[in-house]
């Protein structure tokens, strides 16, 4: 399959006592599919970082029994050691992921040297596509541009795909495009932030939440058609939104009070400790963004 266009991070939905509520789950990748989605992905804010290897593989293989073959489903196989991220890449490429996508380890930094040998070690256990997630707005540092394309140089650019998320966004692509000469393949990585600035340079997606799949959509529709007075229109409340996403746990918490607001999820409960609660002021900044929202763009209904 295509690896191109709006392929949504989902929302884990969580039982209260912190197991995968996999029914509402199977329900959010039906709603995510009638959205128009081209593809689904776990990854960070699926709170993948606080599940066991074994968890993350039993939701894989769930999303994949559920998909059935519609859209492909690219995971996340990113850990603290080399060893983990082999094991959880090897088990999603034997499952049926189509691609597999891989933040650095975060917890204890390693050199620019150790990060390429992590990933070109990444590389070469699999057969299938592998995205480097550049995730330091939340962890970690900014990968360096010129890895980015050592690695196209050694393994071409379908092998080797990019998630760039360093700040700022759109500049560092430029220099990714003018270091790579334009062979760098890349998925816009802002939630839909940045598309106005980096749909221009080339990019060949982007991978937002799963909170509002309908707009991202419209937004990326709207790009490929060249109506610029629609994306511009679609843009200007999704920025809103993701203004109040300001941390990981931001993101988890606004994505799923949005999942609730709209029926899909029946509860908003994340995994702690937590770093971060949704407060009375932000929940009416975010209503007041999504009802501007909606009045550009339809919301999509199961």
């Amino acid at each position: 399959m295509k690896l191109t266009g709006v392929f949504n991070v989902i929302s884990t939905p969580m039982k209260s006592d912190d197991s995968i509520d996999f029914e509402i789950l199977e329900k959010e990748l039906e709603w995510l599919i009638k959205c128009g989605s081209d593809g689904i992905v776990l990854a960070m804010v699926s709170e993948v970082l606080r599940f066991s290897a074994e968890e993350r593989r039993d939701q894989w293989k769930s999303v994949i029994k559920s998909l059935n073959g519609r859209i492909p489903l690219i995971t996340s196989v990113g850990a603290e050691s080399t060893a983990i991220a082999k094991k959880l890449a090897q088990w999603a490429q034997e499952d049926g992921a189509a691609a597999i996508m891989a933040t650095p380890p975060s917890a204890l930094p390693a050199t620019d040297v150790e990060i390429l040998k992590y990933y070109t070690d990444l590389i070469d256990c699999v057969s299938i596509p592998v995205i480097i997630q550049d995730a330091s707005n939340y962890i970690g540092k900014p990968l360096d541009i010129s890895m980015y394309v050592q690695l196209i140089d050694k393994y071409g650019n379908e092998r080797v795909q990019f998630k760039p998320e360093a700040k700022p966004v759109v500049e560092r692509l430029e220099l990714l495009n003018k270091a790579s000469g334009n062979r760098a393949k890349v998925f816009e990585g802002q939630g839909g932030a940045d598309l106005l600035g980096t749909f221009p340079l080339g990019v060949i997606g982007t991978m937002p939440g799963a909170e509002i799949p309908w707009a991202l959509v419209a937004l990326w529709n709207a790009l490929t058609k060249g109506d610029q007075g629609l994306a511009q229109d679609i843009h200007k409340p999704l920025l809103a939104l993701i203004s109040y996403q300001i941390s990981l746990d931001a993101y988890v918490a606004i994505e799923k009070y949005l999942l609730v607001k709209q029926g899909i999820f029946t509860s908003a409960h994340q995994r702690g400790p937590l770093s971060y609660h949704l407060s009375d002021e932000v929940r009416r900044s975010v209503d007041i963004a999504y009802e501007e929202l909606i009045s550009v763009v339809k919301p999509v209904t199961l």
